[in-house]
């Protein structure tokens, strides 16, 4: 702090941080000023690296996670971009938690490598990601034709070479083993979309959910309820399904059939639908026991109350569910009366 605020030196940094045209017309040589700060940084790192390395083992890789990361998220917001880094750094995060958590903490460095490779293979303006207009988010851009095994593709190639490098991987079979850990957890996926996938299509054939859907919209145009009700209607609905039926993406595929092209009839769009089932379907999840990790909610609370069952849970967090559904709806009618968008190009209403 002395040397910054009392030296000669110390000043002629603060000011070329603070406006380098400024510090120049002063007289002040910011070639040299950087240079000196570049300098001078090396030092005091190389002093402290010294220092620790008296108390504890140093190797050359220490912090290349860090550097990862960092490198990752300068690059995905630009050089200069404050704000862009800022978002940049809370996304990877998020989603570096998220690989972590699906995938396995082993897996979470190649959440931020798997960005890197995408955002530079991504940025030149005749990248192959690109569709004939230069745009990345079209549905006809490769990247988005290719998202799924893009996803795949990021995820396994740095996670086997980190896999490698720290020891876990030494054969195919352990490979092997690390993905089918992986996909346990989708086995009641799996078995439930393929019956629902035999649903959907027996309903598309049948034209059930036409029928449904137009006179369902007929029932409620006559009823000439606001459009507001409708929405209440639909979160108490998927609230109350969700009971009975757990997995989300399963009550979604049984119902958008129904939902969707009848709300889309009454002039309310898909969006705001899709944003009703999320609020019914979120605020019931902590009191079903048909909810996948509801037994893992149950296993944690017995840790601290041994006599923790279904019942205890359910009955704890009922008041919660309530007040979470009541708040959540609420708060989705004032977005829609105040006109906040609920998302990108997202819109309330439809014209039929």
């Amino acid at each position: 702090v002395l040397f910054m605020k009392r030296s000669r030196a110390g000043q002629a940094i603060r000011a070329t941080a603070q406006d380098p045209r400024a510090a120049r017309v002063l007289g002040i040589d910011i070639d040299r000023v950087y240079a000196f700060t570049f300098a001078f940084n090396a030092a005091l790192c190389g002093a402290a690296g010294v220092l620790v390395s008296i108390i504890w083992v140093i190797q050359p890789f220490y912090g290349i996670t860090y550097s990862v990361r960092s490198f990752a998220i300068v690059t995905a917001a630009g050089l200069g971009n404050l704000p862009g880094v800022i978002g940049a750094g809370f996304g990877i995060g998020l989603f570096e938690k998220y690989t972590g958590a699906i995938l396995g903490t082993a897996y979470e460095v190649a959440a931020p490598v798997s960005i890197l490779l995408l955002v530079l293979s991504s940025l030149p303006e005749g990248s192959a990601w690109r569709d004939a207009n230069g745009s990345l988010a079209t549905g006809g851009a490769p990247l988005m034709r290719s998202i799924v095994p893009l996803i795949f593709l990021l995820f396994l190639v740095p996670g086997v070479v980190y896999g490698i490098v720290a020891g876990t991987v030494k054969t195919s079979r352990d490979l092997i083993a690390g993905m089918s850990k992986a996909m346990e957890g989708m086995g009641y996926y799996l078995v439930i979309m393929f019956f629902i996938a035999q649903f959907i299509y027996a309903f598309g054939q049948s034209n059930l959910g036409v029928l449904l859907a137009l006179e369902g919209a007929e029932l409620i145009r006559a009823l000439a309820l606001p459009a507001g009700v409708t929405i209440v209607g639909i979160v108490i609905l998927t609230g109350f399904i969700n009971l009975f039926v757990g997995s989300a993406s399963a009550k979604w595929a049984l119902l958008a059939p129904i939902f969707i092209p009848m709300l889309m009839q009454l002039g309310i769009s898909p969006d705001l639908a899709q944003a009703a089932y999320r609020v019914g379907d979120s605020s019931t999840n902590i009191i079903t026991p048909l909810m996948p990790y509801f037994p893992l909610v149950v296993v944690f609370c017995q840790r601290y109350v041994k006599g923790t069952g279904i019942g205890t849970v359910t009955a704890m967090m009922l008041p919660y569910s309530v007040c979470f559904l009541i708040l959540w709806t609420a708060f989705l009618l004032l977005y829609w009366a105040v006109g906040l968008p609920l998302g990108l190009q997202a819109s309330y209403s439809y014209a039929p």
